[in-house]
C-alpha cells in the first residue's frame, strides 16, 4: 500500500532519505560527482562513499548526468513468501528516484538498511562501475576471502564462494586477496553492518576489496568471457580462456547494493532484506512445488553396511535409500556424481549399473522422488532436452554443480536454468555456487545454493580448521543473503582434539545435538540428511527428530547470538514451534525467554549430554512441559540444543 503520493522533490544537489521510523538515513550528495553517505540515530557509519558508472560510449556520473527529476515515495507491503522462512514479509521503505536522461538511481531508506541500484533508460554496456563502502572508523570486520590465493586479482574471480572467515580490522585487508559478499563490520555502540547485493539476474557478481590498508572497501567484477577452453576433456568447469573489456553487456536490469544496519547481531541472523529487495514471484504457479529433506549419497560414500549386497552406485543400494527415506518422512533422496553414463559429455544415459526409470517407478510407489546431480557446464548446453526427458520419467529435481564463476554470463546461466526448470515443474539446489541473491523470490523452485563452506570439506583437508566456530558466524555473515546447502546431519561426531578429515568414513566437529540444531538455525528448503542410513537407522531418536523438523517456516524469530559464539534462533510452522542453540567451543549457560509458547505445553528436548565434552555423541531426550519461566540451558564445548513445542 503506498503511504504518499509520488512528488517531485526541489531540483537540489543534496538529498536525504529518512528509514520510517527515523533511525537511519542515507545522504546523497549529487553534484560532479555522486557520493552516498549512512548514519544512524547520528552515528556516522558510512562516509560519503563514491558511486560511478562509466559506459560503453564514455558516458558516467557528471556533468553529463544532469538530474532532470527527483521523485520520492513511502511503501508499505506485505508480500507472501511461500517457500521461506516466513510466511509473509513486510517490504517497508522510503523512497527516492533521481531521474536522468541515461538511467535512474534508486535509493531506499529500510528500518534495517539502506539500498540502492542504477536503472537503464534503455540496455547499456557497462564498461566499468566504481562502488565504495568507506567506513567512518577502522572497525573489525569478518571478512571471507575466496579460495583461491593467486597472484592476479583477476584470477580470484573463478570462485565456489567457500571460505572461512578472517576476523580483522578494515585496515589489515590482505592487499592481495578479493572477498566476497555479504561482510559483516562491528560498528561502535553494538551495531553490526552487513554488505549484500539483490536481484542479480543481468550484472557480474561483486566482489571486495581494500589495497591500500585504508578504511574503503572497493567494488570489484569480473568483466564478460570472450572465449572457453575446448570441451573435448573431463573438466567440469567451464574454464574461461579470454575476457572482453567490459563487465556487462545490453544490461537492463542491475542489482541492488545494500548495507544492512543491526542494532545487535541477532538481528542479522533473522534479515530478509535480500529477499525483498528481489523480482517478483515470476512462476505463476508453483501448486506443484514441494520443499524437503533429501537423503543424500555421496557425504557418506554410499556406505550402507547390515544390507546383503554390495553397496554402491547401483540399483540396490538406491532402493535402499528410497526405503530408508519412506520409512522416515523423508520426502527426497538425490543420487549424485556417478549415475550417468558420463559425467561431462552425455547425462541422457545412466551407467549399465542403474536402472533410473525403475528407481522413479519405486520411490513413487513409496512415496519418495528423486534428484539428480548434474554439472553446470553440460546442463547449460542440453538444458530443455534433459529437463523434458527426466521430468517425463517423474525426476523431481536438479542439483547443478561446478559453476564457480558469476560474471554476467554465468548470471544468466542461474535464471535460465530457474525458468527452464520451473517450465518443467522441476526445483533447483545450485552446488558449487555463488551466494544467493533473492531468487528463489523470483523463482521459488530455486530451493538452495551452496556457497558455504559446509560439512562436506569435513571429508578432506586441514583438521586444523575450526568449523564449530564457522557455524555459530554464518547466521551473522553468509546466511543473511540466504539460504545454504549445508548438507548438515552427521551421526559420527567429535570434539576438537579427537576430530580428523575422513573421506569415507566422514565425522563432524562438535556434539550430536549440535548437528540436530543446525536444522534449526541453517535456512534450507531442501535439506539434506548427510550421513549413512545404516548410521541413522542405529540412531532412531535423533533420526526421527531430524525427519520432523520443517524445512520453510511461517514465522521466524532471533532470540540471542553473538557473531563467532552463539545463536539462539526461534522458528513456527503452523501451531508448532521450534527453537535452536549452536555454541562455539567455550561451554555455555543460557536463560531462554520462550514466553511467546504458552505454559502447560509440551516440549521435547534435545540437549548436550552430561559427557557431551569427553564423547561429543553424548545427548539427552527430555520430554516436558514449559511452566512459563525463562528455560535454562547449558551448551557443551561445540554443543547444540533443540527444542519442538507442539
Amino acid at each position: 500500500m503506498a503511504l504518499a503520493a509520488v512528488c517531485s522533490l526541489a531540483a537540489a544537489k543534496d538529498y536525504t532519505v529518512t528509514s520510517p521510523d527515523g533511525h537511519l538515513s542515507v545522504k546523497i550528495d549529487a553534484g560532479k560527482t555522486l557520493t552516498y553517505s549512512i548514519e544512524r540515530d547520528g552515528m556516522l557509519l558510512i562516509k560519503p562513499s563514491c558511486l560511478q558508472l562509466t559506459l560503453e560510449n564514455g558516458t558516467l556520473w557528471g556533468p553529463s548526468a544532469q538530474i532532470r527529476k527527483a521523485v520520492t515515495r513511502s511503501v508499505d507491503n506485505t508480500v507472501p513468501s511461500p517457500v521461506f522462512k516466513r510466511s509473509e514479509v513486510r517490504d517497508h521503505f522510503n523512497e527516492l528516484v533521481l531521474q536522468t536522461k541515461e538511467y535512474n538511481l534508486v535509493f531506499r531508506a529500510y528500518d534495517d538498511g539502506i539500498a540502492w541500484r542504477f536503472v537503464p533508460v534503455k540496455p547499456v554496456t557497462v564498461k566499468t562501475e566504481d562502488i565504495l563502502f568507506t567506513f567512518a572508523q577502522d572497525w573489525p570486520a569478518y571478512i571471507p576471502y575466496v579460495n583461491q590465493h593467486t597472484e592476479t586479482l583477476e584470477s580470484q574471480f573463478f570462485s565456489s564462494q567457500e571460505a572461512h572467515y578472517t576476523h580483522a580490522k578494515i585496515s589489515e585487508w590482505n592487499s592481495g586477496r578479493l572477498a566476497f559478499p555479504p561482510i559483516t563490520i562491528e560498528a561502535d555502540k553494538g551495531v553490526k553492518l552487513c554488505i549484500v547485493e539483490a536481484d542479480l539476474i543481468d550484472y557480474p557478481g561483486m566482489y571486495l576489496y581494500n589495497g591500500n590498508s585504508g578504511l574503503s572497501l572497493k567494488g570489484m567484477f569480473a568483466k564478460v568471457p570472450a572465449s572457453y577452453e575446448a570441451e573435448d576433456g573431463d573438466t567440469f568447469q567451464r574454464i574461461i580462456t579470454s575476457r572482453k573489456d567490459v563487465i556487462a553487456e545490453n544490461v537492463s536490469v542491475m542489482p541492488w547494493r545494500a548495507v544492512i544496519v543491526a542494532p545487535e547481531a541477532k538481528d542479522l541472523a533473522q534479515s530478509d532484506m535480500t529477499w525483498r529487495l528481489a523480482s517478483p514471484q515470476a512462476v505463476d504457479d508453483i501448486s506443484w512445488l514441494k520443499p524437503g529433506k533429501v537423503a543424500w549419497d555421496w557425504w557418506n560414500g554410499w556406505n550402507l553396511y547390515g544390507v546383503d549386497f554390495e553397496a554402491g552406485i547401483n540399483t540396490q543400494t538406491y532402493k535402499y535409500y528410497i526405503d530408508f527415506a519412506s520409512a522416515n518422512d523423508i520426502e527426497y533422496i538425490v543420487m549424485d556424481e556417478g549415475w550417468a553414463k558420463n559425467t561431462v559429455l552425455n547425462m541422457k544415459e545412466t551407467r549399465p549399473e542403474i536402472d533410473l526409470p525403475e528407481l522413479v517407478r519405486y520411490g513413487q510407489e513409496k512415496g519418495v522422488g528423486i534428484v539428480l546431480w548434474t554439472i553446470a557446464r553440460l546442463f547449460e548446453d542440453q538444458m530443455e532436452e534433459l529437463c523434458a526427458q527426466y521430468s517425463a520419467m517423474g525426476v523431481k529435481g536438479w542439483k547443478i554443480d561446478f559453476m564457480d564463476h558469476d560474471d554476467q554470463n554465468m548470471v544468466h546461466f542461474y535464471r535460465n536454468a530457474a525458468a527452464v526448470t520451473a517450465k518443467y515443474h522441476m526445483f533447483v539446489d545450485f552446488h558449487g555456487a555463488y551466494k544467493p541473491v533473492g531468487m528463489s523470490r523470483t523463482y521459488p523452485n530455486v530451493l538452495n545454493y551452496e556457497g558455504v563452506y559446509g560439512l562436506e570439506n569435513m571429508k578432506w583437508g586441514n583438521p586444523a580448521v575450526d568449523q564449530v566456530t564457522y557455524d555459530v558466524t554464518i547466521p551473522f555473515t553468509r546466511l543473511v543473503a540466504g539460504p545454504a546447502d549445508y548438507t548438515q546431519g552427521a551421526m559420527r561426531n567429535a570434539k576438537k582434539s579427537n576430530y580428523r578429515p575422513v573421506g569415507d568414513e566422514p565425522m563432524s566437529q562438535g556434539t550430536r545435538c549440535h548437528q540436530l540444531a543446525e536444522y534449526v538455525i541453517f535456512d534450507a528448503p531442501l535439506s539434506m540428511l548427510c550421513d549413512s542410513p545404516s548410521n541413522y537407522m542405529r540412531e532412531p531418536e535423533c533420526t526421527e527428530w531430524i525427519a520432523k523438523v520443517p524445512t520453510v517456516w511461517d514465522e521466524t524469530v532471533a532470540l540471542a547470538g553473538e557473531i563467532g559464539e552463539y545463536v539462539v534462533l526461534a522458528r513456527r510452522k503452523g501451531s508448532t514451534w521450534y527453537v535452536g542453540a549452536l555454541n562455539n567451543w567455550e561451554p555455555r549457560d543460557l536463560e531462554l525467554d520462550l514466553s511467546f509458547i504458552p505454559a502447560g505445553t509440551e516440549v521435547e528436548i534435545m540437549a548436550d549430554g552430561v559427557n557431551a565434552h569427553r564423547a561429543a555423541r553424548d545427548y539427552k531426550k527430555i520430554e516436558t512441559k514449559l511452566d512459563g519461566k525463562p528455560v535454562k540451558i547449558h551448551l557443551a564445548p561445540g554443543g547444540g540444543w533443540a527444542l519442538r513445542a507442539e
